[in-house]
């Protein structure tokens, strides 16, 4: 049974990138352009991750990450932060939101790819 990932993010060429590489790692993806959209999929949907990006329209993603880990539904589904924004204390910030990871962007795919293992196995 493919692992589902959820990608939060606002920025419709790397979600579509990201969809694709993961698409072709085996994963079942699917996506939200905003906090708000993201919250209600990961109730309909139940990912068994989310990857999630800070700088969002609605809701900032480290918001989203703060009501996914406070609700005993959804606490225990792996975060993984992926933003370009935060600098060096975006580790920090996103452990106090209660994310489990974070990468920053660029990376490479295969870098991704880790992390999602990392936290679906």
């Amino acid at each position: 049974m493919a692992k589902k990932i959820l990608i939060v993010e606002d920025e419709a060429e790397l979600v579509e990138l990201m969809k694709i590489r993961l698409a072709a790692s085996g994963y079942e993806v699917s996506s939200a352009n905003d906090g708000e959209d993201g919250l209600k999929k990961i109730y309909e949907e139940k990912p068994d991750l989310v990857l999630l990006d800070i700088l969002m329209p609605k809701m900032n993603g480290l918001e989203l990450c703060l009501k996914i880990k406070a609700d005993p539904k959804t606490k225990n589904i792996p975060v993984v932060i992926v933003s370009a924004s935060g600098g060096s204390d975006l580790r920090g910030r996103s452990q106090m939101s209660g994310a489990n990871d974070c990468i920053y962007k660029p990376f490479e795919s295969s870098e991704l790819l880790e992390k999602i293992r990392k936290w679906t196995s």
